[in-house]
């Protein structure tokens, strides 16, 4: 492995902010949890502790829900001009705190720094701007009702209070992707980021007070998925839930949104197929997509192309390309200049995929390159090298499973109909990718694969205007796209006696 040692310099405004124990935003108010609990967000380059964080449970959730209850009725009577202009703001002084904001994401998650500079705070950024643009835009309809004698409309009115439990994988850019709709759609929103990466949530809070959204209008509550997380899902004062993580929780929040009939919106796991036919033009950048499909944020991403099926033809090639360039992948701390790839998240999401790597050596699959931790100046933080495996069997576990890092399946297939019928074997439905230069088969695959997206010839990409979500076990809504607005208004029918 390669190594450097240049790195991006920590700004004052971020030491400044991990010298503080981090609190609760509750009704605009910076407070401590009620227990007086706190924990340590680690950063995981090095297994130490960042700062702490206040630890919130039920209680907390109680007071940032009626804070979000009070707040309601002005925020969603705020002339639809005024929370655009507040929303761009919003969005002004993301961009204004961009290189913080990224150091924060980098040093909470590990993820490379030049990453979540040029692309993840810009995409977290365009989410913001382009749902500032909404308020304006929620319209009603009216009706040629048969019904002689009525003028028959419908307006488009917020869902009310909402709980927005995001993920530590890309924890900033799914806050934006949640705030924007709730907030332009006029409901008020209760944060809940992932205990692991607390930061950029606590200080999109800041940002928030500082453009002028008005207290309680969004409450950031730090904690626990087991207390803050599974509070939110039961509150009969919570009107919505908007969840993006794993299968195993979302089928808990939706069993307790059940209870009052709440909304629900799940972005769950996934265990996605990328598909290279023997046609493609150009092998090398084939390859390259389906290197950084699964290797990208260290394989902790939903949409991770974790299957990759390789056509007989040019099997061999691609799995040596992938074996050489994963090779010479930097894995090191996401400040140095030249990581590829940074830590996983924690001590125990390194465990669970370090035991999923022996499972796949017990299966009788061919370890082609990786499986081990990364020692040395690596040895505290949670370092693992890019792992692929080749001749895996399609019901073994690493073939099935979500592993959720940088461990990939490579299989080989024959034809078309072959490779559909497994792509769509397991319970997954969230994502998949397909690289041919034949354009019907291109839409015929995009047409009979069981996946909320499918990219043709590239792959990873996403635009605030499109809709992404998962089908199966992968997902119940969407998020993004002028369709999430829809979850977050209800849709009222006036019938107005005319005659």
């Amino acid at each position: 492995m390669m190594t450097t040692t240049a790195t991006t310099e920590i700004s004052h405004a971020v030491t400044e902010f991990l010298q503080r124990e981090q609190r609760l935003l509750i009704d605009g108010e910076w407070l401590p949890a009620q227990t007086g609990a706190t924990f340590a967000t680690l950063n995981p380059a090095t297994g130490k502790p960042l700062c702490y964080v206040a630890a919130g449970d039920a209680a907390d959730v109680d007071a940032a829900v009626a804070a979000a209850q009070r707040a309601l009725s002005a925020w969603a009577a705020t002339p639809p001009a005024q929370r655009e202009r507040l929303l761009h703001r919003f969005a002004d002084l993301m961009e204004t705190h961009k290189e913080e904001l990224a150091q924060l994401e980098t040093l909470d998650n590990g993820k490379p720094f030049r990453v979540a500079y040029n692309v993840e705070i810009n995409v977290a950024i365009g989410q913001m701007r382009y749902y500032a643009g909404w308020p304006t835009k929620l319209t009603g309809e009216t009706y040629a009702v048969s019904s002689p004698g009525f003028h028959v409309y419908t307006r488009r009115e917020p869902v009310g209070v909402c709980a927005a439990i995001t993920p530590w994988n890309y924890s900033l850019v799914m806050a934006a992707q949640k705030i924007g709709p709730a907030l332009a759609a006029g409901n008020t929103l209760v944060l809940k980021p992932a205990e692991q990466t607390p930061l950029t949530a606590l200080r999109l809070g800041e940002l928030a007070l500082e453009a002028g959204i008005p207290p309680g209008v969004l409450n950031v509550v730090t904690g626990f998925g087991h207390t803050a997380g599974a509070a939110l899902s039961h509150h009969p004062g919570v009107a919505k839930v908007a969840f993006t993580g794993s299968t195993e929780v979302g089928k808990a929040i939706q069993r307790a949104a059940a209870e009052t009939i709440k909304r629900v919106s799940l972005e769950l796991g996934g265990k996605s197929p990328l598909i290279l036919f023997d046609d493609v033009e150009d092998l090398d950048a084939a390859a390259e997509a389906a290197l950084w499909a699964i290797f990208s944020n260290s394989g902790q991403n939903c949409v991770a192309g974790s299957r990759l099926f390789v056509q007989a033809g040019i099997y061999d090639a691609v799995l040596e390309r992938l074996a050489t360039r994963a090779q010479q992948l930097v894995v090191g701390p996401g400040l140095e200049a030249s990581t590829d790839l940074g830590p996983l998240i924690s001590a125990e999401q390194l465990a669970r995929v370090q035991r999923y790597i022996e499972i796949g050596r017990r299966s009788g699959a061919t370890l082609v390159i990786g499986g081990e931790r990364l020692g040395g100046r690596l040895a505290d933080g949670y370092f693992l090298a890019p792992t692929i495996f080749a001749h895996v069997a399609d019901n073994a576990a690493i073939a099935c499973e979500e592993i959720f890092g940088p461990v990939l399946s490579v299989f080989r297939f024959e034809d078309e109909e072959e490779v559909i019928a497994r792509a769509n074997a397991l319970p997954f439905g969230l994502a998949a990718g397909v690289w041919t230069q034949n354009l019907s088969r291109a839409h015929r695959m995009a047409a009979r694969l069981k996946a909320g997206v499918v990219w043709i010839n590239t792959y990873d990409w996403f635009d605030p205007a499109a809709p992404f979500g998962g089908m199966g076990e992968s997902g119940l809504g969407r998020e993004l796209g002028r369709q999430v607005m829809d979850a977050y208004t209800e849709l009222k029918t006036v019938w107005v006696k005319v005659e």
